[in-house]
């Protein structure tokens, strides 16, 4: 019985001890062991390791890629323009010891990290105008800057997989200037615009006009032509009709003035009975000769 007593509590330690002695290194993780601060050895492969029990312990780094997202830096161009640039960059830690020795842990690893990218940016696009950082040429500016990061970077055991701009903004202050700028430009191309179909207006309302007046012209002209003809022949007709019967062309021109001269309402005429107006009114033996 006092021998069971004895033989658990020993149990218990030993087992407890295999518990401290032994750790798991995931997949996603590599780990320095550290005696008393210490390292002493970097587990980069997966699986139950074991340490010794209060005197070693254990570290563990992330080996996925990981992200940096700092912090937006203004940035002043060669043109002296600034720009509000909001960059990303994506790393991995290739050197468990290394890093450890140097940073200690990510956090530190990623405040240094944000600070070696804001540099180079202010290094790299500084010396770039402003129409070089918004367009294709870009790119090549940005392997300049992953260059350089990676450089310092691999002080610390980190390798830089790739550095990239999010966004680039104006500054408050300089696109509300820019905006208004534009606005005054367009502004002023509207007025233009306006102005050119104004006077576009005009010659085609002057040109339409002149047409309209050569067209109304012509038809004149055409018209009183034709009236001239269409009167010519008349007349010839009438001159034909007088010599075949002068009596009835010179009866018939009577009644014509009787229908203009009497027809008319309140006109009156005082005439004399014998007036050679009303010889036909009285003359029976014309009428029955015609």
């Amino acid at each position: 019985m006092k021998l069971n007593k004895f033989i658990i509590p020993v149990i218990i330690a030993i087992g407890f001890l295999i518990y401290l002695s032994l750790f798991t290194v995931k997949e996603i993780n590599q780990a320095i062991v550290l005696q008393f601060g210490d390292p002493k050895r970097v587990i980069d492969q997966p699986g139950l390791k074991i340490k010794i029990p209060f005197i070693q312990n254990v570290v563990f780094l992330d080996r996925r890629i990981l992200s940096l997202d700092p912090h937006p830096e203004e940035v002043i161009a060669s043109d002296q323009k600034r720009l509000i640039v909001d960059a990303y960059a994506r790393f991995k830690i290739v050197d468990a010891l290394k890093f450890y020795i140097s940073v200690g842990d990510e956090r530190v690893a990623r405040s240094r990290l944000a600070t070696i990218i804001n540099s180079r940016l202010r290094s790299v696009l500084g010396k770039q105008s402003l129409a070089t950082l918004l367009s294709e040429d870009r790119t090549k500016q940005m392997a300049i800057i992953q260059e350089g990061v990676n450089t310092e970077a691999a002080k610390f055991g980190i390798e830089i997989i790739d550095v990239r701009i999010k966004r680039a903004d104006l500054p408050q202050a300089n696109s509300e200037a820019i905006y208004k700028r534009m606005q005054t430009e367009r502004e002023r191309e509207a007025k233009e615009f306006r102005a050119k179909g104004a006077e576009m207006a005009v010659t085609i309302t002057s040109t339409a006009d002149k047409e309209v007046t050569v067209i109304l012209a012509n038809a004149k002209k055409q018209s009183e032509i034709m009236k001239g003809e269409g009167d010519g022949i008349r007349n010839k007709i009438f001159a034909g009709a007088f010599g075949k019967d002068p009596q009835f062309f010179a009866f018939y021109r009577a009644m014509q003035a009787y229908e203009k001269a009497l027809i008319g309402g309140e006109t009156s005429l005082i005439l004399s009975p014998d007036s050679d107006f009303f010889k036909f009114f009285g003359d029976t033996g014309a009428t029955n000769k015609q």
